[in-house]
């Protein structure tokens, strides 16, 4: 029970690590500090996403690949390549469909970024002791 609540408190830095790197007023700003990384190098990138590797981690730690374990890699994937997928169609192919371009600069509410914090470490904790 101590070693679950330790990975879970971790999970929780950093997912306060990745809300605060990713945290702009819009959209567009966040994919702009996402692709200012991808340019460096796509390694940089998935270093900005370090709870995917920490659960990758935790699965081989525990020895546990459960239904909750699961809905965290699936959607840390689907965040991921979706993110990639925003880069490329905003900055390399440069073709911005209208409604994408009416998204991109929406206002989103700082509390936002802390989704993951509220979503993931309770699945994590769930997918450890049941």
């Amino acid at each position: 029970m101590e070693n679950s609540m330790v990975l879970v408190v971790i999970l929780i830095f950093l997912e306060l690590f990745e809300a605060f790197m990713q945290r702009s007023e819009t959209l567009y700003g966040v994919i702009y500090k996402l692709n200012s990384w991808y340019q460096k190098s796509i390694f940089f990138f998935f270093f900005m996403h370090p709870t995917f590797y920490f659960m990758l981690f935790v699965i081989i730690l525990t020895d546990r690949l459960n239904g909750y374990m699961l809905a965290i890699l699936v959607f840390k994937v689907f965040d991921m390549f979706y993110k990639i997928e925003l880069i490329k169609t905003i900055f390399m192919k440069q073709k911005i469909p209208a409604d994408l371009a009416m998204m991109l600069e929406w206002k989103i509410p700082s509390w936002f970024f802390l989704m993951g914090v509220g979503l993931y470490p309770p699945l994590l904790f769930y997918a450890l002791v049941g």
